[in-house]
């Protein structure tokens, strides 16, 4: 049985391996797709809708407990990104 994380965008629980790990570096969200990085970790369907979604409820900031609003362009690129390939090759 995999462990199960939440989602901080749609708050949906699932298996770690269908979440993306999110890390913070320097005042910004950066993807952690090995989740190998160190330091607190969050994880998120990688989908446009719960990155969005966690966008608008301000998710970022109260899942890695900081005190000022972070930066989370590198995971909507690479959530793009994998949409689109996605799509391309579906």
């Amino acid at each position: 049985m995999e462990p199960a994380r939440t989602c901080v965008g749609c708050r949906n629980r699932d298996d770690r391996s269908a979440l993306l790990r999110l890390v913070v570096r320097d005042g910004r969200v950066i993807p952690d797709p090995s989740a190998s990085l160190d330091g607190r970790g969050a994880w998120v369907h990688p989908t446009l809708d719960c990155v969005e979604a966690a966008e608008k409820r301000r998710a970022w900031t109260r899942a890695f407990r900081a005190s000022k609003a972070l930066d989370a362009s590198d995971v909507r690129a690479a959530v793009d990104g994998s949409t689109e390939s996605s799509e391309r090759t579906g």
